[in-house]
């Protein structure tokens, strides 16, 4: 138990050190006008205070992430201790802070716009593509699970769930911000904290044992704790879709300095709820053996029922019904608002329509897909969303770090952790199931030699960078 202590206190610490630094890398300035203020009656533009902000961000970016994907990586043993306290402080609430405030400083801008900016217009195109498909796999995969807990509790069949959920999403990704999502997301955010903290009292009273972090891999089947863990918990340590949400709110802030609150900190809350759920997988169920077989007889979504009803009674199964269908549905609805803003960016210097009529051409290439995607297991869509995400992830911070590198800042710090993902996703994608499914040693090696690869650009990149004598000055241009 005394593990689990010490890391929350790390995962605090890292937000009142580490997010101090790299805000100070970063470099505020609350004299600049913010989207919020400079678009201000635009459908996505409206000032909201720091803390509905933040209620907000955590909410688009958590949905169930830090808590089924706490669970399954809580099959890995406490070794996931380390992942989520790393990854959260160096990886996360770094790719979180850089997609807010780079969105921020270019008025808004979406994540593929930031992209073509400091990678180039390729990479743009590449990472367009990977980007919508993501935000239409998000949405699809976080309907199904809602839809068939609504079915099983009302007279309504799954498909008029799904029909029910739909259109609310299309309410909440075409009304303007504060009429829907700025009203009522910050109370769903504060009943995530909620949630996460009553377990986290109730765990701790209880009999049950948290176990202390080891580097054994406790995994009852004997997975790898390479790469897998770094894409089973994902939204609890580093997530590439936080960077297609952080936008939502960088064009609601007043003042650049609420960004390490909003964004960093937001990341860190995720990251303690990610612990919390983590931990209590492992101590409820007596282990790593005990939690695999929760979620083999009624998934991760029965193991949190099971969870929250033992420990908080009747409160825990409201807060478990709640969860299961509240969370993923505001996580989904996001996703198609940000692919719509993705898609009018993408579309906005090739047509003529503005208001309306854009709106319509923006969200119907997404609904549509979305919808026809969400009758397929939701299992089956997930695999796919866990490596397309983390190669999001990935791009992103390696934004961040051309950012730096060209404004003569401390690259490093977005640099080391692109690094570490790029090996991540390179190994990942030859092993896993849903990738090509090679041998480990062969899918390492392979892994290793593309990572070496992108090093030697990278290494390349800094020394023309000192050969050129002087940086270039970005935020001249913004």
């Amino acid at each position: 138990m005394l593990s689990f202590f010490i890391a929350i206190i790390l995962l605090i610490a890292g937000y009142i050190v580490y997010g101090s630094f790299v805000e100070k890398t970063f470099g505020i300035n609350d004299r600049n006008k913010t989207p919020a203020y400079h678009n201000e009656g635009h459908i996505d533009y409206s000032p909201l205070s720091w803390w509905r902000g933040s209620l907000i961000q955590l909410l688009n970016i958590a949905g169930l992430g830090p808590i089924f994907g706490a669970l399954l990586g809580a099959l890995y043993g406490p070794v996931v201790f380390f992942w989520i306290v790393l990854g959260t402080i160096f990886a996360g609430a770094v790719h979180d802070y850089f997609s807010g405030m780079l969105s921020l400083r270019h008025n808004g801008a979406q994540f593929p716009g930031l992209v073509g900016k400091y990678l180039g217009r390729p990479m743009q195109s590449f990472i367009n593509i990977v980007s919508i498909c993501l935000m239409i796999l998000v949405a699809a995969a976080f309907i199904a699970g809602p839809a068939e807990l609504i079915a099983s509790l009302t007279p309504l069949s799954f498909l008029t769930a799904i029909f029910a959920i739909f259109a609310y999403f299309l309410l909440a990704a075409l009304l303007p911000i504060q009429r829907v999502i700025g009203k009522i997301y910050p109370l769903f955010g504060a009943v995530l904290i909620f949630m996460a903290v009553s377990i986290a009292g109730a765990l701790v009273f209880s009999d049950a044992t948290i176990p202390n972090v080891t580097l054994a891999n406790l995994h009852p089947e004997e997975l790898p704790v390479w790469p897998m863990v770094m894409v089973t918990i994902s939204c609890g340590a580093i997530s590439g879709f936080h960077s297609t949400q952080s936008p939502i709110i960088a064009r609601t802030l007043k003042k650049e300095s609420e960004g390490r609150k909003v964004f960093y900190g937001a990341m860190i809350a995720e990251g303690v709820i990610t612990l919390i759920w983590a931990a209590a997988g492992m101590a409820f169920f007596g282990g790593t053996g005990g939690l695999q077989a929760a979620i083999a007889a009624g998934g991760p979504a029965g193991a949190v029922n099971e969870i929250s009803t033992s420990l908080l009674g009747t409160l825990g199964g409201v807060l478990a019904v709640l969860g299961v269908i509240l969370l993923p549905i505001t996580t989904g609805d996001t996703a198609l608002r940000s692919s719509r803003m993705m898609l009018a960016e993408l579309v906005a210097n090739a047509v003529s329509l503005k208001g309306k009529p854009l709106l319509i051409l923006t969200i119907v290439p997404v609904v549509i897909p979305a919808l026809l995607l969400s009758m397929i297991d939701y299992s089956f869509l997930w695999r796919y969303v866990g490596w397309t995400n983390q190669l999001v992830a990935t791009v992103m911070l390696w934004t961040g770090c051309m950012y730096l590198l060209y404004a003569g800042k401390n690259h490093f710090i977005c640099g080391v952790p692109a690094m570490f993902m790029t090996a991540v996703v390179c190994s990942y994608i030859f092993y896993a199931p849903e990738g090509f499914g090679l041998p480990y040693g062969l899918s390492m090696t392979i892994g290793a030699v593309l990572t070496v690869f992108v090093l030697a650009w990278y290494v390349f990149k800094i020394i023309s960078a000192r050969r050129q004598g002087a940086y270039e000055q970005v935020e001249k241009s913004i």
